[in-house]
């Protein structure tokens, strides 16, 4: 079998573009941002993830700094690499607004790319009487919304341990 190399190189082109964090570095890094939290003084009453992307670094976070009180604001922003909605959308269930009165919230998303999505968030979270603090594994050069937090700036497109791989389907 033969081996296309312009193919291949393509390939390594395209990965070389690409920052990739695998599952043991994730680890490492949620237990940094949550030592940054602490050192910072900040007390969250609860953790809220921007789901998808967020809801795996939320739980790591909410555990690391022994957080009970936990909850998902789901956006649809990016619909594939690079490619977005014109604007953030929330999808439903909805947060319930009255339990964030007066509550410290520590909200978390994977990565600040553009920021429309942690800065339409944060607003909506502070609209509803919340103090709130933001964290991110990652930030981009471009954000419009630098997170509070923050493990690693990159201008590359980021692969996650948990969006690696395409979706599970039915085999026919």
């Amino acid at each position: 079998m033969a081996i296309d190399v312009e193919s291949s190189e393509s390939a390594a082109h395209a990965l070389s573009e690409r920052e990739i964090l695998g599952w043991l570095e994730f680890g490492e890094a949620a237990r940094h941002l949550a030592s940054d939290v602490v050192e910072s003084g900040y007390e969250p009453d609860l953790v809220i993830a921007i789901a998808r992307g967020g809801l795996l670094l939320a739980g790591a976070v909410a555990y690391a700094l022994d957080v009970k009180s936990c909850g998902a604001l789901n956006v649809e922003f990016y619909t594939g690499v690079d490619e977005r909605l014109p604007a953030p959308v929330v999808l439903p269930p909805l947060l319930d607004d009255a339990a964030l009165e007066g509550k410290r919230v520590l909200l978390v998303d994977d990565v600040s790319d553009s920021g429309r999505t942690l800065a339409m968030a944060v607003e909506l979270i502070r609209a509803n009487g919340a103090d709130v603090r933001t964290v991110c594994l990652y930030t981009k050069p471009r954000t419009v919304l630098e997170p509070d937090f923050y493990w690693r700036r990159s201008a590359r497109w980021i692969t996650f341990p948990w969006s690696a791989l395409p979706p599970v389907t039915v085999s026919v």
